[in-house]
């Protein structure tokens, strides 16, 4: 597992919009922006609602990039290569609230569908790079 330097944790500890990329059923490139949260051990975590198409992605491929920029100066980045290492549902809908506390200010995630089921991703960085 790559570490996470000091920068760029700061980028996926703050409220800052990710793109994560994978790989599509027929190969081609699939980039969804999300958001994002990272555990102690530098594992980053990310959150979504089964039926969505980058989760199958995942569970077909686990290779995936994160990108992430500064939100003063987007035509810097850091792209984060690694794979998904580990899925649940286990404490999903308390992430994805957790989540919305730290990029909307809200106790709740506000977009939450009857009868939806969320899912957490850990993804284990593999290379980490930096575009300045």
């Amino acid at each position: 597992m790559a570490a996470l330097d000091d920068e760029t944790r700061g980028l996926l500890e703050a409220p800052n919009l990710v793109q994560v990329g994978t790989i599509g059923q027929d190969g081609q490139p699939h980039i969804t922006p999300a958001w994002v949260d990272v555990d102690d051990d530098g594992t980053i975590v990310v959150n979504s609602a089964e039926g969505r198409v980058w989760p199958a992605n995942l569970r077909r491929d686990p290779r995936v990039t994160i990108n992430v920029s500064p939100p003063d100066n987007p035509y810097t980045y850091t792209s984060i290569r690694g794979r998904a290492v580990g899925e649940t549902h286990e404490g999903a809908d308390a992430h994805i609230d957790k989540l919305a506390k730290k990029y909307l200010g809200v106790d709740e995630y506000p977009n939450r569908q009857e009868g939806q089921q969320r899912v957490i991703f850990r993804i284990e960085p593999e290379r980490v790079s930096k575009w300045r």
